[in-house]
């Protein structure tokens, strides 16, 4: 779950670090290649410093939830515990532990001090040291802080375990928008108009979401601050669509589809809802805007072409280029956060599939198989996953899958169904 910036910046006031990284400690890594080997990591049960001959409940908690949230990332493999015995004591590399993860906790008045040492699984040297201090009741939070230390140690970029998904669940024949963290383990309910709500979209910093609800009977467009739930402040009420906001990078503004005159276009809004200017101009629907990384580039959904398909105007010089030409209806666009890709859903052999494909355009990618339809792509910050939605036998859950193609699963497997996810930035960013 996102966490309050209260929390973010006590945290980060309370970590402490014990040694500095070598530079030689980073290692380079392409998760995107086709055949990717896994690192093997033990992270065996943390130690509580007052007891340490015994394995507590909360030493084996923290270790599993680190070992989770490490895997989660797609290029580390936990050894299990339950192999080893789950002790510290342990010759690593003899395991096949190319890294090892070892922490030890003490209660200090009321409050937990943690110390977790990354230390090469063959010499043993420490690659990684951090001391934490902390309420109780905060050491998820500072665990998937560590969590995306290790990342940013590894492969010099922080992991994503602080990252949240929004996404829509209907139960009842009523759909509201939740909020979970990528573990699946936490999750709230953002919503409670007990009306048909949609299209959740984070502002830049994470702190916010936008979205279109139908409690007043028109789809109007509204954003709520995430450190709270009761306050949410309507953008825009206007006669018809108000849909499917994209926030741009400075998060100042953002491309929002209306229908004024009837026909769907797009047009540039600021946080208020006062309309900027209009960014097409075009018979039939112009939808599903999403902003290159820069902010010079739209992507976006038309059917001017008689079908639906993808294409990307230039800020700069207003021109509009179509990208997508095999299939007859390709949608919901989402720029990578590297600039360097664009993921959409496209139908093929009667079902919807996830593509990849340049911002220029050129011959698209497929990275999802199967039955069912694969729909709503949303990348990871880290532009190394793409979240998306999968109807299956009449159920809809949502799933992730590398941007290889590779370890495509479900995420969330609630009550309900859930679409339309949107993954969070990382917060603070």
């Amino acid at each position: 779950m996102i966490r309050t910036l209260t929390t973010q910046l006590l945290l980060g006031l309370l970590t402490v670090l014990l040694f500095a990284v070598p530079a030689t400690a980073r290692i380079e890594i392409d998760i995107n290649a086709a055949e990717m080997r896994k690192m093997a990591v033990a992270v065996p049960n943390f130690v509580n410093t007052a007891a340490p001959e015994q394995a507590e409940e909360r030493g084996v908690q923290m270790a599993d939830l680190l070992g989770r949230a490490l895997e989660m990332h797609g290029f580390l493999k936990v050894i299990p515990a339950k192999t080893y015995g789950g002790g510290q004591q342990n010759d690593w590399g003899r395991l096949g532990a190319e890294l090892a993860v070892l922490g030890q906790y003490s209660r200090e008045g009321g409050e937990l001090v943690l110390e977790l040492r990354v230390v090469d699984g063959a010499s043993g040297k420490m690659l990684l040291g951090r001391r934490y201090r902390c309420n109780p009741e905060q050491t998820r939070p500072a665990l998937l802080k560590f969590c995306d230390e290790i990342i940013l140690t590894l492969t010099g970029e922080k992991g994503i375990s602080q990252t949240s998904i929004a996404f829509v669940t209907e139960k009842k024949g009523i759909k509201e928008i939740y909020l979970a963290d990528l573990l699946g383990d936490k999750f709230r309910q953002i919503t409670r108009h007990n009306r048909l709500a949609l299209s959740p979209r984070f502002t830049p910093d994470g702190r916010e979401l936008s979205y279109t609800s139908y409690h007043r009977g028109n789809p109007n467009l509204y954003l709520t601050e995430l450190a709270q739930d009761k306050i949410t402040r309507p953008i825009s009420q206007r006669t018809g669509l108000n849909m499917t906001p994209a926030w741009h990078p400075d998060g100042k503004t953002m491309a929002v589809t209306l229908s004024p005159k009837g026909n769907a276009e797009l047009f540039l809004m600021d946080r208020n809802g006062k309309i900027l200017e209009q960014l097409t101009r075009e018979e039939g629907l112009n939808v599903s805007p999403s902003w290159s990384p820069d902010g010079s580039k739209l992507a976006f959904v038309s059917d001017r072409s008689g079908k639906p398909q993808i294409y990307v105007l230039d800020m700069k010089s207003r021109q509009v280029k179509r990208i997508t030409f095999q299939g007859n209806y390709n949608t919901t666009p989402a720029w990578s956060p590297k600039g360097d890709l664009i993921a959409y859903s496209g139908s093929q052999e009667k079902r919807y599939q996830i593509f990849l494909i340049s911002p220029d355009g050129g011959s698209p990618t497929q990275i999802t198989k199967g039955a069912g339809d694969h729909e709503s792509p949303s990348w990871s910050p880290d532009g190394r996953q793409i979240a998306f939605s999968r109807t299956l036998d009449g159920h809809t859950k949502i799933y992730a899958i590398f941007r290889n193609g590779t370890n495509q699963r479900i995420l969330f497997n609630w009550d309900g169904e859930e679409s339309m996810p949107q993954w969070s930035p990382r917060l603070g960013e």
